[in-house]
């Protein structure tokens, strides 16, 4: 079992940056894949971002690459995800997620523990 908590979401003008958390419990957190997905109003739940467990992969989707970079603290069983140059439309409840696959990193259903999520808004 893995249980995650994420923060450091809250309110930036588009342009800013934002750093979000996510502190897992449990002492396997290094075997884990690692992924944030983010969900707007009346939008389905999107990948953003995965790193691997040893933090030698990254993936990103399309829409944040180049602005958002994730990276892991495996000593502190915490993943981060750096988010620069924000838009309006990144603005998202963002959810932290862990994974034993060994593919399809982009899938939701493909991650058995999730967090609650932290809510991210850009203005214009």
């Amino acid at each position: 079992q893995v249980q995650l908590v994420e923060s450091g979401g809250g309110l930036v003008q588009a342009g800013g940056s934002l750093r979000v958390s996510c502190v897992a419990s449990g002492r396997t957190f290094s075997s884990y894949t690692m992924g944030w997905f983010r969900q707007a109003p009346g939008k389905e739940r999107e990948f953003v971002a995965a790193i691997s467990w040893t933090g030698g992969g990254t993936y990103y989707a399309d829409s944040v690459k180049g602005r958002f970079a994730i990276s892991r603290d495996n000593a502190k069983n915490t993943v981060y995800l750096q988010m620069n140059s924000l838009k309006p439309e990144d603005t998202a409840v963002y959810y932290c997620a862990a994974t034993t696959s060994g593919s399809k990193w982009n899938f939701a259903a493909s991650y058995a523990y999730w967090g609650r999520g932290t809510q991210v808004t850009v203005s214009a």
